[in-house]
């Protein structure tokens, strides 16, 4: 059993590479790169030189091109040492053609252009010109290099970076105090509380292990998972941190800061993330809470994240499917033909020819009218809004699997060892309980993790049609605003819930059954 779970993990791992890549290849290679700009309200803004500039900036973010200004280039020599800061001066501006430039600037234009073609960069140069002591539409001359990132090349970065182990290595600059720090006291309570933590200093977070009053009451950043960046919902935030991360009204409560000051606030300090400079450059809120460039931080909200609201709703009308669907199948079976048969096959066959769409909005009408919240309110929230979306839920998945559970069923009355068991003097219940259930329950019990797991991506149209605040959308929401990074972080995150669904379905239907094994027999 280890070898085939071993087997399957690995070849489950290999198919979600696969998919990614394709998904990569759609987005990258087929699809026109300029999409990305259609809801981007800064694109038209732009002018002239900015236009293209801004178009080399984004597509770099998004992961089409490796670009490189030539101010950059200037700014790498005079790190080194290869330039000094009078040069770097007279150089780092280029004059509107290139028939102005001093020889000295030339001389370094070149040398940027040559080491970039060297490389297979394309260098392009944007004159300008000049009306008075301004430049024509705002566009002052440009020199950059750039080479598009190959497929292959994408794809290891990114999965290369799917999980990362913070580290004091992670800050590039010189700061004081490196290291790791243990302390039983925390100081975002003051210092006072008993409540152990590590913290870290010139790692991406500052806590990277802590204890808190919300379940599972210990957290930790050390090691972090990520699944891309989006660009336009919430942009510069991973899609894990979109899924995850509370939403709803801020929730208020004592909080001490770094410097000592206690304040009361909806700041989650255990969030905190290293931004080079934010102390120095930051506002006086900033300079009077913090005392190093950990300033980044999250906020607690009251309400539960997307995945939560999806599996919370998910998960329910799940159990829920189970419970009414199971006798109900076992009754039609036991009662082919009958009045109960009749009228659970009625219900099936109305689940299965009205369209979803027309159901959903028929349950909150009639929910509604019983006084049920139609629509979620994070603001607000009470158990009562949760009924409507699991129940519209529940429906389609009770029919599914009567339906199944009624068919394996009957099979299985009708099979040769049935008519043996009776033959052999066993009774009715003993032949249900011990033959016909045992076998006809096996393909049910195998699509279990696959529902609950399944709960975890939403449902769309009941998502939409209820207002859930849930993950369901967020892949359709990400492909029409073309963001990438969401897109192929979402389409990784169901991916491998789906593997890992497939193997616990494998695990469990084992489990139920001893007879199903996935050991091969020696001969």
């Amino acid at each position: 059993m280890t070898k085939y779970l071993l087997k399957r993990i690995l070849r489950g791992l290999i198919s979600v590479g696969i998919v990614v890549g394709v998904v990569m290849v759609l987005i990258y290679s087929c699809l026109d790169r300029t999409l990305i700009f259609a809801n981007d309200p800064n694109y038209n803004k732009q002018k002239s030189n900015t236009k293209n500039i801004y178009q080399m900036q984004q597509w770099e973010k998004y992961g089409y091109v490796d670009y490189v200004p030539y101010a950059d280039y200037l700014t790498e020599l005079l790190k080194n040492g290869e330039i000094d800061e009078a040069t770097y001066k007279k150089v780092v501006r280029i004059a509107d053609t290139p028939e102005r430039d001093s020889d000295m600037a030339q001389e370094y234009i070149e040398k940027f252009t040559e080491a970039y073609k060297n490389k297979g960069y394309e260098v392009v140069r944007l004159n300008a010109e000049k009306m008075g002591n301004r430049y024509k539409d705002g566009g002052k001359p440009r020199l950059y290099a750039y080479r598009n990132i190959p497929l292959v090349n994408r794809l290891g970065a990114y999965l290369s970076n799917l999980i990362t182990i913070d580290n004091i290595h992670y800050v590039k600059e010189d700061i004081e105090n490196r290291g790791i720090q243990f302390t039983f006291f925390d100081p975002v309570y003051g210092g006072k509380k008993f409540s152990p933590a590590i913290m870290g200093n010139g790692t991406e977070h500052k806590y990277l292990l802590y204890f808190d009053g919300n379940f599972p009451y210990i957290h930790q950043n050390l090691i972090n998972f990520h699944l891309g960046t989006s660009y336009t919902g919430r942009q510069g935030v991973d899609v894990v941190n979109i899924l995850g991360d509370s939403q709803g009204s801020y929730v208020y409560s004592s909080v001490t800061y770094p410097t000592g000051l206690v304040a009361e606030s909806a700041d989650d300090l255990h969030t905190a993330t290293y931004v080079a400079g934010s102390l120095e450059n930051g506002n006086a809120i900033i300079k009077r809470s913090f005392v190093d460039d950990y300033t980044n931080v999250g906020t607690h909200k009251n309400g539960l994240s997307k995945t939560g609201y999806s599996f919370t709703i998910g998960i329910i009308s799940v159990l829920m499917s189970y419970l009414i669907a199971i006798p109900l199948g076992i009754t039609m079976a036991l009662k082919k033909d009958k009045l109960v048969d009749k009228l659970g096959t009625v219900y099936i066959v109305f689940i299965i020819a009205v369209p979803s769409l027309a159901y959903i909005f028929l349950f909150k009408s009639l929910g509604g009218k019983a006084g049920l919240p139609t629509t979620f309110d994070m603001e607000n929230p009470i158990w009562l809004m949760y009924v409507l979306p699991i129940v519209s839920l529940a429906l389609p998945a009770i029919a599914n699997l009567m339906k199944w559970l009624r068919r394996y069923m009957i099979d299985q009355m009708n099979a040769d060892y049935v008519k043996f068991a009776r033959s052999g003097g066993l009774s009715e219940g003993e032949i249900f309980s011990k033959h016909i259930l045992k076998n006809a329950i096996i393909p049910i019990v195998h699509g279990i993790p696959a529902s609950m797991l399944g709960a975890m991506t939403g449902a769309i149209i009941t998502e939409r049609v209820y207002v859930v605040p849930g993950a369901g959308n967020l892949l359709t929401t990400s492909i029409n605003s073309y963001d990438n990074g969401a897109i192929v972080g979402v389409t990784l995150f169901y991916a491998l819930l789906s593997v890992v669904s497939v193997i616990l379905g494998d695990v469990l239907m084992s489990m139920m059954d001893p007879r199903i094994s996935f050991v091969t027999k020696e001969r």
